[in-house]
């Protein structure tokens, strides 16, 4: 699935292009707690088509109401012989309108408990700008969007890194980034789990897996399969800190290089599938064959995922998919969650005698 913002831009786009009104709601500001984060994007058509969110629904509906009962006036006024001209249709330079001031409009837009956000509201974008910042986007540029409150021009610059909302007296400036990344190694069945939930969230997902007999049953269709030798990918692939490599083959002639590749990168995370005991050995057989040490591979997370009790590979994908996503999302997740730190504590059999699933030789 594509990212979510670059569907609402190009979506935005397309319905300005053929000349149809538009707006484009961002939420800028919040109180207490919100369903959306500052930052969020929808667009809303005259006809009432709307994509993205800037509330889970309810605030959505009232914006839908009330701006395609302004559109449907003047065009009924055009139809009538008036001039088409009315003043309650949205247009001119962006408005803010706030949501949730009072108790009862809080629970009627659905927000929680003394919850309050307010929008940018943009009438009608520039097709032209809008295309502008998708090809960018497309290429793997992060952006700023500027746009001027006096009267809605809205201009283009290139970011050097990821910044959150800004807004002041004369402008909102929006940072809109690439496409989130993920690097799967291997194409067993766990990965096709993790696949389709990271497309769901966002990311574009590649899969590398040498061997034939896996790649010839990957059935996730939105996923790019290339079969080049793992390592040679990463370094192809050039991890920034919108990527995480994920290692699922079980085969340390595969994982390894990849993941210590993936280490000397920016990706902001980078992992391997393995039980307690076959993450041990992983560490230690980096240490003495490639010079590793203890801080060096301090990045390197396994046994992956958080402990849910998971043991089917669906389970496990929600699992490592959640983990992936705190990490994303900056969350610290307590010890407990880990899932060594989790079974240690509750004294759970390792699943393996000690011996290596796949031996090197």
């Amino acid at each position: 699935m594509e990212n979510l913002d670059v569907m609402v831009l190009r979506t935005l786009q397309r319905w300005r292009a053929l000349g149809r009104r538009a707006l484009l709601a961002t939420v800028v500001r919040t109180w207490g707690s919100s369903p959306r984060p500052v930052g969020s994007i929808m667009a809303l058509c005259e006809d009432g088509a709307v994509v993205g969110s800037v509330s889970g629904g309810c605030i959505e509906d009232d914006l839908i109401d009330r701006h395609t009962r302004a559109y449907a006036q003047v065009a009924a006024s055009a139809g009538a012989g008036g001039t088409g001209i009315d003043r309650s249709i949205p247009s001119g330079p962006p408005a803010f309108v706030k949501y949730g001031i009072t108790a009862d409009e809080a629970h009627r837009f659905g927000l929680p408990c003394g919850g309050t956000l307010e929008l940018l509201l943009e009438y009608d974008p520039d097709p032209a700008g809008l295309a502008e910042l998708i090809r960018a986007l497309e290429a793997g540029r992060l952006m700023q969007r500027s746009v001027r409150l006096a009267d809605g021009v809205a201009t283009l610059a290139a970011a050097a890194a990821p910044q959150d909302l800004v807004l002041d007296a004369q402008q909102l400036t929006n940072t809109f980034g690439p496409e989130y990344r993920m690097l799967l190694i291997g194409a067993g069945q766990l990965a096709e789990y993790l696949a389709t939930m990271a497309l769901f969230n966002g990311f574009a997902v590649t899969v590398c897996d040498p061997r034939e007999e896996y790649r010839g049953s990957w059935n996730v269709s939105a996923a790019t399969v290339v079969s080049d030798m793992p390592d040679d990918v990463v370094a192809a692939f050039k991890p920034d800190r919108r990527s995480c490599v994920v290692a699922l083959t079980h085969d340390p002639k595969l994982d390894d290089l990849a993941l210590l590749e993936a280490l000397n990168t920016d990706a902001f995370y980078v992992g391997g599938i393995g039980s307690r005991r076959n993450n041990e050995a992983r560490r230690a057989r980096m240490m003495e064959h490639f010079g590793q040490t203890a801080h060096s591979l301090a990045r390197l997370r396994g046994p992956i995922g958080i402990y849910i009790g998971s043991k089917t590979p669906p389970e496990i994908a929600v699992s490592v998919m959640a983990e992936i996503l705190a990490v994303k999302n900056g969350v610290a997740l307590p010890r407990d969650m880990e899932v060594a730190q989790a079974k240690n504590e509750r004294e759970v059999a390792h699943n393996d005698p000690g011996l290596l699933v796949c031996g090197v030789g």
